[in-house]
């Protein structure tokens, strides 16, 4: 992985990085010397969707249907729960809209937890939504009990966006054995479908790191791998040269999570959600040729005050109010077309989707 002075621009790419649509120029002094990526240019607020009362929204994976409506594939849990109600409770749901504004109708819950003794039996999380090969295919994230290490990646499959889908019941990807970097979990599904083959990126980290780490903060570094199948359900073999992006020998427990991939003009793209690189608050961009050597960060997108968003002060609940998280891409012709994440807070002091326009 290349140092961050190898790739971090001058101060001179400062002035590029102000014409950003949005950007309020006084936060740039947080990033004098950060390099902001060509995807962050000309991002526009569109605003919250799916605000649901009641419940918290979170992983909002877009897609458009045949008929040109914009369907989303949603995370949601009990308000009661919380924030990390996620880990214990969560169920994937469908909405539909006329338009990536919205508004958003809620259709149907797609995955719910099943009974004791599934590998998804205590949460469905983290979906991620794309057509391939004539049928659609929705990632996932499951626990059998409500714990982090057994987070496991499922893949369901259905010949229309409503349905009816076959899901697995079996996980498509496990951790590696005791002592690997990724033995405690699989997680944050990214995938793209490249020269006839399934490729499958996927979060995870070690189980030492999170048991003895002396840091209470710390619960383990997040790095993300690469499995690779001849077929779509598998199997998927990890690729021998993993973690393909680690940061932590970058120092100050530096990561990531939450990646989203696609391929467009050559290049393998990836977004996600910046933990330490530069700070919590904004995401990450990086670019590769090959879809293994990845690119140092650059910024791909800031918080909501940083695109003129005002929003209510945050309650005490909510720790990371003000952040986009969890990005997904609408993408049209192969091109991204809208950006939705994740945030806390809303009309009901929860969490929804932000959408936002990509240039």
């Amino acid at each position: 992985m290349p140092t961050r002075r190898q790739f971090l621009a001058t101060l001179a790419l400062a002035p590029f990085a102000r014409m950003a649509a949005g950007f309020a120029a006084g936060r740039l002094i947080d990033f004098p010397k950060a390099d902001f990526s060509k995807f962050s240019k000309n991002l526009k607020p569109v605003g919250r969707a799916l605000e649901m009362e009641g419940y918290y929204v979170w992983c909002n994976s877009p897609i458009y249907g045949p008929d040109g409506r914009v369907h989303v594939f949603f995370s949601r849990w009990d308000a009661k729960k919380g924030m990390g109600g996620w880990l214990n409770g969560c169920e994937i749901a469908r909405a539909v809209a006329d338009t990536p504004a919205g508004p958003f109708v809620y259709q149907e819950t797609v995955l719910a937890p099943r009974d004791p003794g599934f590998w998804d039996a205590t949460t469905c999380h983290n979906p991620s939504i794309q057509l391939v090969d004539g049928q659609y295919c929705l990632l996932f994230m499951g626990t059998s009990n409500g714990k982090t290490d057994t987070k496991r990646i499922g893949l369901a499959t259905a010949p229309t966006l409503e349905g009816p889908w076959t899901r697995p019941d079996a996980p498509l990807l496990l951790p590696g054995e005791t002592g690997a970097w990724e033995d405690h979990c699989t997680t944050n599904p990214a995938f793209v479908k490249h020269e006839g083959k399934y490729w499958l990126y996927y979060k995870s980290w070690n189980t030492q790191e999170y048991v003895t780490s002396k840091d209470p903060t710390i619960r383990g570094n997040r790095k993300y791998g690469l499995a690779v199948a001849d077929q779509l359900q598998g199997p998927y073999v990890k690729y021998a040269g993993n973690p393909v992006i680690d940061f932590s020998k970058q120092g100050h427990n530096k990561q990531f999570e939450d990646a989203f991939v696609w391929r467009q003009n050559g290049r393998f793209c990836l977004l996600a959600h910046d933990m330490g690189v530069y700070n919590h608050e904004v995401g990450l961009y990086l670019e590769s040729k090959d879809g293994k050597e990845w690119s140092y960060p650059k910024i791909a997108f800031l918080a909501l005050r940083d695109y003129g968003v005002q929003e209510p002060p945050a309650p005490p609940k909510l720790k990371r109010y003000g952040r986009l998280e969890r990005p997904q891409l609408l993408m049209r012709n192969g091109k991204p077309d809208y950006l939705f994440c994740a945030a806390q807070g809303g009309k009901y002091m929860t969490a929804s989707a932000f959408v936002l326009k990509v240039g």
